[in-house]
This record gives structure tokens, C-alpha cells and sequence, in this order.
């Protein structure tokens, strides 16, 4: 389980995460990025997941399709 830093919110670092995930090309083009798996392996709840996700789209780092999920936007 990650170590968070008290002094930054979990959504941040947690997005810091999977920014560096995408980066380093362990979440290729069109990975999906699981809202559930999030959850399940930062142990944090559905809302700051949510806010993960939206920070990501903003960046236009991810995509979100409704009744599909989000993933990771070509270059």
C-alpha cells in the first residue's frame, strides 16, 4: 500500500502516480484506467477516485467514454 504524504491531498499523489505510469509507457494508449482498481489498490474512497480521474482529463491525459470507462488518450 502507497505511503501518502499528510501535507498534499491523497487525489493529487495518487494522480502523480499514474501520470508517471503513463509517462514511463506502463499504461500504453487506450489502457484502461480502473476507477475500481484505483480504489481497491490505493485503499481510498470511489470520490477521490473520482477526483483522480478528472484532474487526468483536464490534462487530457485520459478519456472518458460513459458506459465504457476512462482511458489513456493517444499522443
Amino acid at each position: 500500500m502507497m505511503e501518502f504524504d499528510p501535507t498534499r491531498p491523497k487525489w493529487m499523489q495518487i494522480a502523480d502516480v499514474i501520470r508517471k505510469r503513463i509517462a514511463d509507457g506502463e499504461y500504453p494508449p487506450d489502457h484502461l484506467i480502473s476507477e475500481v482498481r484505483m480504489e481497491q489498490e490505493f485503499s481510498v474512497a470511489r470520490t477521490t477516485v473520482r477526483k483522480v480521474t478528472a484532474a487526468l482529463r483536464e490534462e487530457g491525459l485520459i478519456i472518458t467514454t460513459p458506459g465504457m470507462g476512462s482511458f489513456v488518450a493517444r499522443r
